[in-house]
């Protein structure tokens, strides 16, 4: 107990300690020292286990910086688009804390009297999170400095260089998880990342990087694109061929996906790599059923949901008047996930006994998401839901996007990767040379780098990402890499309805709602019309953004998509895939300059 409150106290010194000017210092002038702690395997455990750091129920929230999601939050992105960014208002993510306590582990670490095994397995833990470090660092700023030892107070050349270039900087993380992926054991307490997560982490870096070579011209790096791609495939059939994971399916296309999201032990699921766990007995909460489900800062958005298939594998943006299509029919014959991501219609939220009638309210879309939404109204279900953090899906994708991508795509490598996830959700698998033979054209046209022989079936495995990981917060950073940035000029729509009128929103053929007009009266309940159910109309004042309404709609009284704002975005090439320094880091050390554009 005593050596945990001394570890305790030495990493919270640490913290504390953090500063600009000192960012990289060594351990605080305390009467701890590192002799006095690094000396068991224990100590080594107790260190590392501080610097778990896990991805929780909040992803979920992720998406709003994406083209699935609406939002009315402040969103670094959005205010990006639609105001004056500079490096004076973008002031957050340049925090250097948590590589100073991970290599200051590094740096002591060797001294512990534990075996070789157990050093080398902990300092693997500490150079993947450092890695996970850097790589949060490179998406954000692409070249920033890199460090993999502690700093004196007097090596100024060190504190007060310049950025490093995105070459040295990956090369050192992909050191890091080459290492990590040698050293780190198999068999970790639950909840704590092992040998396999190391490598799926390593294997959705390279699959990153190599993509992001590939379609970023302003680095000048694609003739290196194909060494990380190659990586990440390598390393995606290596887990694959462990033949330790399977995707979770008990025959049930209709819930099996759903259960991965609601599930309060994820621990024996074939599928989950690692998991955050929660345990509300345990004072560690994971809901957020209010921001996932209801009107609050974020709803689904209207093209994701044209992105799922139909039911029979055709494209819904095919079917003739697929763009005004109202709510019951767009869940008609899709694919099984979409039903188990967004709330459908006839869908019933706990306690309620009859179906859910989806609110409209002005700036969201009309959509709900069901998704990590736990349907019940007990306290301890309700915050003890597990978190997958690494998914096998995850691992199938990147080995058939990374194969995609390489040009050597088979049928047979799609059939041991992507064509399992379809099963599962009970769809029928992707052809590969029907996809390449015929490309979605509602794919091309906002995808309009994507070329070659290969091109179809990149669109299809794009697609598969995006119903596949809805919500789970991978959206934002593949539009990035894919240099797909300009598709979030696009502002979120939401649902379609042709003009005034009453409208069934729960799929059984009787009317839930009436959208009166701008200028009308919502009368009192009493004066209200009642449906054939008994039930009291829903009432909405339809109306532009311009209006006193209840609802903003395209063209008003005329009807068309649920209007969630009307700030013109621009998403400015290449500038907006990266972010300034802050301003007063620059004044604190003029050797950082800015780059691509920025001030």
């Amino acid at each position: 107990m005593k050596r945990y409150s001394i570890y305790i106290l030495l990493l919270n010194l640490f913290w504390l300690s953090s500063c600009d000017e000192d960012f990289m210092d060594r351990y605080p002038q305390t009467s701890i020292s590192p002799e006095e702690f690094f000396k068991t395997e224990e100590d080594l455990r107790l260190y590392v286990d501080g610097l778990l750091s896990l991805p929780d129920m909040y992803e979920y929230q992720e998406d709003q910086a994406s083209d699935n999601m609406a939002t009315t939050g402040a969103i670094e992105i959005k205010n990006i688009m639609t105001g004056s960014p500079n490096s004076q208002n973008i002031t957050s993510g340049w925090d250097w804390t948590r590589l100073r306590n991970i290599n200051y582990f590094l740096e002591n670490s060797p001294n512990a009297d534990a075996s070789p095994e157990a050093i080398q397995h902990y300092e693997g833990l500490a150079r993947y999170y450092r890695a996970v470090f850097y790589f949060e660092m490179v998406k954000r700023y692409s070249d920033v400095p890199w460090y993999d030892e502690l700093l004196n107070p007097s090596d100024e050349e060190l504190l007060y260089k310049g950025r490093d270039s995105r070459e040295t900087v990956v090369a050192g993380m992909m050191e890091d998880l080459a290492f990590a992926a040698a050293h780190v054991w198999e068999d970790v307490p639950s909840g704590t990342p092992g040998n396999w997560a190391v490598k799926t982490f390593y294997a959705r870096v390279a699959l990153y990087e190599g993509t992001y070579r590939k379609y970023h011209d302003e680095l000048g790096l694609q003739g290196s694109a194909n060494e990380f791609l190659t990586l990440a495939r390598d390393l995606s059939k290596e887990i694959m061929d462990s033949g330790n994971f399977s995707l979770h399916q008990t025959g049930n296309p209709g819930s099996d996906y759903k259960a991965l999201f609601n599930s309060q032990d994820l621990s024996g699921n074939g599928e989950v790599i690692l998991f955050n766990p929660y345990d509300l007995n345990k004072d560690k909460s994971s809901n957020i059923n209010y921001t996932v489900f209801g009107t609050y800062e974020q709803s689904p958005s209207r093209d994701l949901v044209q992105t799922y298939l139909m039911r029979d594998g055709s494209r819904f943006t095919d079917q003739p008047g697929f763009e005004t299509m109202l709510y019951v029919e767009e869940f008609e014959n899709r694919d099984p996930r979409m039903s188990q991501t967004l709330v459908y219609p006839g869908w019933v939220r706990a306690p309620e006994p009859e179906a859910f009638i989806p609110i409209l309210t002005r700036n969201f879309t009309g959509y709900f998401q069901q998704k990590g939404y736990n349907n019940t109204t007990e306290n301890i279900a309700l915050g003890s839901l597990d978190f997958p953090v690494y998914r096998y899906a995850e691992v199938l994708l990147t080995y058939a996007e990374a194969l995609a991508e390489l040009g050597s795509l088979t049928q047979a490598d799609a059939d041991i990767s992507v064509n399992l996830l379809r099963q599962r959700a009970g769809m029928p698998d992707l052809q590969v040379s029907q996809a390449n033979a015929q490309p979605d054209s509602f794919l091309s046209a906002k995808h309009p780098n994507v070329n070659g022989p290969m091109s179809g079936v990149i669109l299809e495995v794009r697609r598969e990402r995006r119903v596949e990981f809805a919500m789970e917060g991978y959206r934002y950073d593949d539009l990035m890499r894919w240099s797909a940035g300009e598709l979030l000029e696009n502002i979120p729509e939401g649902m379609y309805f042709p003009g005034l009128g009453k409208y069934d929103m729960t799929g059984d053929g009787i009317e839930d709602i009436l959208l009166i007009d701008k200028d009308a009266d919502i009368p009192l309940d009493p004066q209200k019309e009642i449906n054939s159910l008994g039930k009291m109309l829903i009432y909405y004042k339809a109306g532009t953004v311009d209006d006193n309404v209840t609802v903003y709609m395209e063209n008003g009284s005329q009807g068309g998509t649920l209007v969630t704002e009307t700030t013109e975005r621009s998403f400015e090439d290449p500038k907006y895939y990266y972010r300034p320094i802050p301003i007063q880091q620059v004044t604190l050390n003029p050797n950082l300059e800015q780059i691509f554009g920025w001030e």
